[in-house]
């Protein structure tokens, strides 16, 4: 045996087991849910459908066209996450990290890292219960407070239910963002930043033209991180509101379990439902990259 064919086997060998896990838990599911989508099985015969038949794509259809609009409800709310995820989470993380980087606050440096990245260590599932609880539930202590101080308050949320949510989101995920770029930013050489201050740039010229033309690529991978992540919420908002007032704040991934799970089950919805979400995803990562090269890109 060849030396060349024997790294071809070791190489067979390392990656095998990789491969196998991969196809069993992310490929076969991914097709098999495809599948799903364009049959009308519904739970089989404990559910009275024994017969499993070919409908095309009938499920789609119906998604898209129904009378009550619920898809596009959640494909809105899920486009808010988004926003508020790329154009809140990102800068306002980078911003974090630039002051702490930098040093802009004299003490308390390590405090101030360590509550803000907290939240990151918490179940969404606790914040949810808590800000549910503490804030934002129709009996929750502020609500009270509001009572005791004006008996006539009224729970006012319903006119704006994603408000809170994107609140919460915006608090919980800042702090994930603010590690990355602080790690990122400590990369960058000190001596050019000393460089730059001697040759008389300020604070401001610095972070234009030094720190955000370094961690361009940085900025590309956390927008893709931002955009998956967003539309696979699930766990804060079933916490908060569980899709309420009336599905206001229901989300795709919210709307793919109610219709697998709640009621008679629709899985060929649920799993269109799916495999749209993973449409739009790649769509919007596409597009980032895209972006990402076009502002000129410096890292992958």
């Amino acid at each position: 045996m060849t030396i060349q064919r024997e790294k071809r086997l070791s190489y067979a060998v390392l990656v095998l087991p990789a491969v196998i896990i991969y196809l069993s838990v992310v490929a076969f599911p991914t097709i098999f849910s495809i599948l799903l989508s364009l049959t009308n099985y519904n739970g089989g015969a404990i559910f009275g459908n024994p017969e499993i038949q070919f409908v095309g794509l009938k499920s789609y259809v119906w998604m898209f066209t129904e009378p009550t609009g619920n898809f596009y409800t959640a494909l809105g709310n899920n486009l808010l996450i988004v926003a508020v995820s790329v154009f809140g989470q990102i800068p306002l993380g980078f911003i974090l990290a630039y002051i702490l980087s930098r040093k802009l606050i004299s003490k308390g440096n390590s405090f101030f890292q360590t509550m803000i990245y907290l939240p990151n260590v918490i179940s969404p599932i606790i914040i949810g219960v808590l800000f549910n609880a503490i804030i934002y539930g129709r009996n929750s202590v502020l609500m009270e407070v509001r009572r005791l101080i004006n008996p006539d308050a009224v729970f006012t949320l319903n006119t704006t239910p994603m408000v809170p949510v994107l609140v919460v989101i915006l608090w919980m995920f800042t702090g994930f963002y603010m590690i990355i770029f602080l790690a990122n930013l400590q990369r960058i050489d000190p001596a050019i930043i000393e460089a730059a201050r001697i040759d008389g740039a300020k604070e401001g010229r610095i972070l234009w033209h030094i720190s955000l033309p370094a961690l361009s690529g940085v900025i590309v991978t956390t927008a893709i991180l931002a955009i998956s992540g967003s539309l696979k919420t699930f766990d804060l908002i079933y916490a908060m509101t569980s899709g309420g007032p009336a599905g206001q704040t229901r989300v795709l991934s919210l709307y793919m379990y109610q219709s697998a799970f709640q009621g008679a089950p629709n899985y060929p919805l649920a799993n269109a439902i799916s495999t749209v979400m993973v449409l739009i995803s790649i769509v919007l990562i596409v597009i980032t990259r895209r972006l990402g090269k076009t502002f000129g890109s410096k890292e992958e």
